[in-house]
């Protein structure tokens, strides 16, 4: 087939530009994504590689949740506190619900511990649970974020704390003075295959409030869910993290009348360049609010659209000489308001199913694909996702519309005397003209 026209690393010369001039997020870096099909809306230094600190958790995670559907941990599975485990969850100054050194706890606990409460000791227990170590679970982080095409990262501890946090007991092979990082453009892949793979994240992670055990409250520090201090209508997910070397980070999602956003900022600061836990939740808000208000879903091309000029494909050895050939399916896109006009279909042809001659050869089946239409900026500019299919949301295959059948032995023969007659009169014709 021809080369992809629409690649899944370009932008949009139209909202890329409007984002920009209508936010000014106070971050390091920051992303908008839709959490549906993985669109990019906005970015800011979206490749550079920042600190995360727990926004880290959100691979345990994907990690532990992936486990349990296959059944390699369950969630009433107990955990016996290693040393490691116990020290850390004994410090004061880290997020962390107080483990008992000859004390058994479930998974489900310990990860509603983590998703929620961001406990520390809770996420080394869960790597130590699914790899034997947390240096083995390291290796499973980083070789999890090459398969989900993630760039620009390194994880150096399951939890996102600086590695001196560790007293010396960090993952093995690693500095003390360690830190995990990723881009923001992989924060928000990370974000976007974890709730979009694991959807029943969100459950946990949009939880206020819980009791670990008797006596131990966890209040969740994404302060943004409706009910907490940043209330945020649709807010349900999904990690902060805050060190000082990755600053107040965040990433967030919502979902209003079916729509659902993705955004992370890291390193947040408020307008005097001060970082805080408010700067964080308000420039996050910034984006979200943002987004409901200037983006829709809108229909760009229907069901069975014909590309003006290529409504018909020639045919050889059919009962017709052509085929109708329409869109399978609609081409439906997150587009910012006013901006429909803007773009043009682009229709790719598959040349593997042409003659030398440029024709399909009969019999041709109705829905057989021909190639396939996306869509093209008008500008020349392209649309960015996150990832490969998310690009495929905006194409859809070109199909033939009717059956052609093969012409029989009579038929194609008749057009072969027909054609040898036609070009026959046509040299007589030809020789008269020329007597005179």
């Amino acid at each position: 087939m021809m080369a992809v026209i629409l690649f899944f690393g370009f932008f949009t010369g139209f909202g890329k530009a409007e984002a920009e001039t209508a936010l000014n997020v106070n971050a390091a870096g920051a992303i908008l994504v839709d959490g549906k099909t993985g669109q990019v809306l906005y970015e800011k230094n979206a490749d550079s590689a920042l600190g995360i600190a727990s926004m880290t958790k959100m691979m345990t995670e994907y990690i532990l949740l992936d486990a349990i559907k296959k059944g390699r941990v369950k969630w009433d599975q107990q955990y016996s506190v290693s040393d490691l485990a116990y020290k850390i969850s004994q410090n004061g100054d880290l997020s962390n619900v107080p483990l008992r050194k000859d004390g058994k706890y479930k998974i489900r606990d310990l990860y509603q511990a983590m998703a929620i409460y961001s406990a520390n000791a809770a996420t080394i227990a869960i790597a130590e649970t699914i790899a034997g170590s947390e240096t083995n679970f390291v290796k499973m982080m980083n070789d999890k974020a090459k398969q989900l095409g993630l760039k620009n990262y390194k994880f150096v501890n399951s939890t996102g704390l600086n590695n001196k946090d560790y007293q010396g007991m960090q993952p093995k092979g690693t500095s003390p003075d360690a830190e995990n990082v990723m881009s923001p453009r992989s924060v928000a892949t990370l974000a976007f295959r974890l709730i979009n793979d694991f959807p029943e994240v969100l459950k946990t992670a949009s939880t206020p409030t819980k009791t670990f055990v008797e006596g131990t409250k966890m209040d969740n520090w994404n302060w943004m869910l409706p009910s907490l201090v940043f209330g945020y209508q649709g807010m349900d997910g999904l990690k902060t993290g805050t060190t000082d070397f990755a600053g107040y980070s965040f990433t967030g999602t919502a979902m209003r009348d079916g729509q659902r956003f993705i955004t992370v900022v890291q390193k947040a600061t408020d307008d005097k360049g001060q970082g805080g836990y408010k700067a964080r939740f308000d420039e996050t808000r910034k984006m979200l609010d943002y987004a409901f208000s200037n983006y829709k879903k809108e229909e760009i091309l229907p069901k069975h659209y014909q590309v003006k000029g290529s409504k018909t494909l020639p045919v050889v050895n059919g009962k017709e000489n052509q085929v109708r050939i329409y869109t399978k399916s609609p081409i439906n896109m997150l587009l910012l308001n006013g901006e429909k006009k803007n773009y043009q279909p682009v229709f790719v042809l598959d040349k593997t199913k042409l003659t030398k001659d440029g024709k399909l050869a009969a019999p041709i089946k109705k829905g057989e694909k021909v190639g396939y239409i996306t869509l093209q900026a008008k500008n020349g500019g392209k649309v960015r996702f996150l990832t490969p299919e998310g690009a495929k949301s905006v194409q859809t295959d070109v199909v033939a519309a009717q059956d052609v059948e093969k012409a029989n032995w009579f038929v194609l023969m008749m057009r072969g005397i027909g054609g040898f007659f036609s070009g026959l009169g046509h040299g007589i014709s030809s020789t008269v003209k020329g007597w005179f």
